[in-house]
């Protein structure tokens, strides 16, 4: 199946801008919290989340501790998908329990890569809380899962791929919208 990609949505500043006004939502509505930390879904939401983190402990003057999340063996299609699995590492070097965690993400797309993340989280403890933040919802779900903190909101045919390429996994930052032909 060959993609051919459009011109981006978002480049580096703007997306770095995105970036920006998501860290001050989430300094607004937890920042004065205890207990605060960040989980990036593995691979681009672990480089978002960090850069997020950074973003906060500039607004905060404190370190929100970053984890990462892979969600492979959770996933409600594995008995669909060809091949065995890749996994990546899950490290989260903090204890969740009474703890916000905010899951991060690049896009939010049908609900059920949330929806693992979800269960994966369970295995390390019981949050008081959990958020999600994504770069971009494309719309298109099929489960009652939402953003709490949204960069970009698209509504996006079914046909039509977005893709987010983040500098430290694709070696250039930027959001596409690809077509499947």
């Amino acid at each position: 199946m060959s993609e051919n990609p459009v011109p981006s949505l978002l480049d580096t500043q703007h997306m770095d801008g995105y970036l920006e006004r998501l860290a001050r939502e989430i300094s607004a509505a937890c920042g004065h919290e205890e207990g605060l930390v960040l989980v990036g879904i593995r691979s681009r939401g672990l480089p978002l989340a960090w850069r997020l983190a950074k973003k906060l402990g500039n607004l905060l003057g404190k370190e929100v501790p970053v984890g990462s999340l892979d969600i492979a063996l959770y996933r409600d299609d594995l008995t669909e998908k060809a091949g065995a699995p890749i996994i990546g590492p899950t490290e989260i070097p903090f204890s969740l329990r009474n703890r916000t965690v905010v899951l991060v993400d690049d896009v939010l797309f049908t609900g059920r890569t949330i929806r693992a993340a979800l269960d994966a989280l369970q295995d390390f403890g019981r949050p008081r809380r959990v958020l999600l933040a994504v770069l971009v919802d494309r719309g298109g779900r099929e489960l009652p899962i939402q953003g709490d903190f949204v960069g970009l909101k698209l509504e996006i045919p079914r046909h039509q791929r977005v893709s987010v390429k983040i500098a430290e996994v694709d070696g250039v930052d930027g959001v596409f919208l690809e077509t499947r032909s």
